[in-house]
């Protein structure tokens, strides 16, 4: 199922994922809060967790994002390590979405990757060089 949805989708490598965002793709991060909480977040990306992820992108659903408006918007979905992103990105493509993917290696690469993130790790290294 995983091959089957990875197949549909142009799949970003972390600086791809921060070069779009920064041209106007919308960042989804469809963690739980507690992973968030645990491992961190990327500062811009909208919360959208994944048990709501269809209806709060189709553009014809009621209860959609005011920013979920048309089936050209650039959409990159990501998780902690990316397997369940490329599921919902692709789900989010047999909506319409056809511009929809995700975060190759999810938040932790994007972490690996320098990009820019907060959470404990920057919590700690604040608190060590102000009470070393």
């Amino acid at each position: 199922m995983l091959a089957e949805a990875r197949a549909k989708l142009c799949r970003l490598e972390p600086e791809a994922a921060h070069l779009a965002y920064r041209s106007g793709a919308v960042l989804v991060d469809i963690r739980p809060a507690a992973q968030r909480a645990a491992s961190g977040e990327i500062p811009g990306a909208l919360i959208v967790e994944r048990n709501v992820l269809e209806w709060r992108f189709d553009p014809r659903s009621a209860a959609r994002l005011p920013i979920a408006n048309r089936y050209d918007l650039p959409v990159v979905v990501f998780c902690q390590e990316g397997y369940t992103s490329s599921l919902a990105a692709a789900s989010l493509q047999e909506l319409g979405l056809f511009l929809a993917t995700d975060l190759v290696g999810g938040f932790v690469a994007w972490r690996a990757a320098g990009l820019p993130a907060f959470g404990p790790a920057d919590i700690y290294a604040y608190l060590n060089s102000v009470h070393p």
